[in-house]
């Protein structure tokens, strides 16, 4: 093991135009606000906090298939390029969300980075919701509801070839953790996509420890390491209240952090994003402090 420091770079996205409630944009700040440098900090990383991300304002309502599309798209390829920058920098890039449809940004710039040394990156997407719906099979037009189909490829063009590929993950990498609340069409989506799917029912049988190690493995089979996109809605809503998409039945706070330092024991975490905190619906903070306390342990954060 080199000597060398791991470094970590936070990027905020005040974004929630991709959600039907406004209030996400606040996320950045709430979980900054929860000691999220110094927490980090104090784990021996190197950190570069390189703020928010501009969000461009909207003159007019939201409507039609891809609501907000125009600016959702602009913020996810400004995101792009900060992404790709801080790993072709050598550095893990920490997003804050924000909606979940930022992703496409995110995770786009790390896989091309990646993309560009010849290597692949596997994708590990942590979520209440399977995020696969395309602007056709949306009940609701929302783009936080369509970033996984436009990693895939499907859905809207622009979204789709953003860093100038698609897909940007090869199915067989892709595993999605958690899921309780699935559209119909995102069912049909799923099973043509052919990504593994851990359901809560599966985390119930078989234990969070085992569909990690799972997940892990199935994510780094021939690529470089996984990108790990964690929708906060996943927790249950007792433990995370300020979200906007709550579903009861979701995971505990234990089963989350084992999540997260499992995913930092395996070495192979290059990029992560923290989304859908929403301060307006929480409680006291205690959804950002626990996004908080979830990053620290994803970036190597143990009990003892």
């Amino acid at each position: 093991m080199s000597g060398k420091k791991r470094h970590a770079t936070i990027i905020g996205v005040p974004l929630d135009y991709g959600a039907s409630k406004k209030g996400a944009s606040g996320g950045p700040a709430a979980v900054r606000r929860a000691n999220l440098v110094e927490g980090l900090e104090a784990l021996d990383l190197e950190v570069t906090d390189a703020g928010d991300l501009a969000v461009p304002k909207i003159v007019a309502a939201a409507k039609g298939k891809l609501k907000n599309g125009p600016a959702i798209l602009k913020v996810c390829q400004n995101l792009e390029k900060q992404t790709y920058e801080a790993v072709a920098n050598g550095s893990i890039p920490i997003t804050l969300g924000g909606d979940h449809s930022l992703a496409v940004g995110s995770v786009s710039g790390v896989a091309r980075a990646f993309r560009d040394k010849g290597r692949k990156v596997g994708l590990i997407w942590v979520d209440a919701h399977a995020d696969i719906n395309t602007p056709d099979s949306s009940p609701t037009g929302n783009v936080h509801g369509m970033p996984l189909a436009h990693l895939l490829g499907m859905g809207h063009r622009d979204f789709a070839r953003l860093g100038g590929f698609s897909p940007k993950i090869d199915p067989r990498n892709i595993v999605l953790v958690g899921i309780r609340d699935v559209d119909r069409a995102e069912a049909v989506n799923i099973r043509k996509s052919g990504i593994r799917v851990f359901s809560m029912q599966e985390i119930d049988r078989y234990g969070m420890g085992v569909v990690t190690e799972q997940a892990i493995d199935m994510a780094s089979d021939g690529t470089a390491g996984f990108h790990l996109s964690f929708d906060i809605d996943v927790v249950d809503p007792g433990n995370a209240p300020g979200t906007g998409t709550v579903k009861r039945g979701g995971l505990t706070y234990r089963e989350s952090h084992l999540l997260m330092e499992l995913c930092a024991d395996s070495e192979r975490m290059v990029g992560l994003d923290l989304v859908e905190v929403n301060p307006l619906e929480d409680t006291q903070n205690a959804t950002a402090v626990l996004a908080s306390e979830l990053i620290a342990s994803a970036m190597g954060k143990n009990i003892y």
